[in-house]
């Protein structure tokens, strides 16, 4: 009956990072739409409930994290630029997307911690953005993680 118990905990425990990846995708999309086409934040979040992996995401999750990242715009470019080699503007809109996103969750949520928020940065680069943009991904938020955490960093 312990292993049944077990196996049991272990799924509950795998589900929610698998929620919360889709959560985190489905804000990476929600911003990067608002970038390219200045939508409307309210409309952003009810195209989202229409997307096929909104029933896999963390809707909690989700609602927090696109209306913290939203909240916070101007701090996180501000933040990401000071670590980044060129005009914010420069950046491809998918990277500075995901930048705004795992930035988010460096600075202003610590309950996620710095090597998951930077892991997860990292994944969405390599499925949403160019050949090689995940490298670059990880140097800045590795970097935004050192600053903003700098005990944590450092162990």
């Amino acid at each position: 009956m312990s292993d049944m118990t077990t196996d049991t905990n272990s799924k509950k425990k795998r589900k929610p990072s698998r929620s919360r990846r889709k959560s985190r995708e489905l804000v990476l999309k929600a911003i990067y739409r608002i970038m390219m086409n200045e939508s409307d934040l309210k409309q952003v979040f009810l195209d989202m409930k229409d997307d096929p992996d909104y029933g896999k995401a963390d809707e909690g999750y989700f609602k927090q994290l696109l209306n913290g990242v939203m909240t916070q715009l101007s701090e996180l470019d501000t933040q990401v630029a000071t670590f980044i080699d060129r005009a914010l503007d420069e950046l491809s809109p998918i990277e500075h997307a995901i930048l705004r996103v795992s930035s988010y969750e460096l600075i202003f949520d610590v309950t996620i911690p710095y090597r998951v928020a930077i892991n997860e940065g990292v994944e969405l680069a390599k499925t949403f953005g160019g050949a090689e943009g995940h490298k670059y991904i990880n140097g800045v938020l590795d970097k935004v993680a050192a600053k903003a955490r700098p005990n944590e960093f450092k162990r």
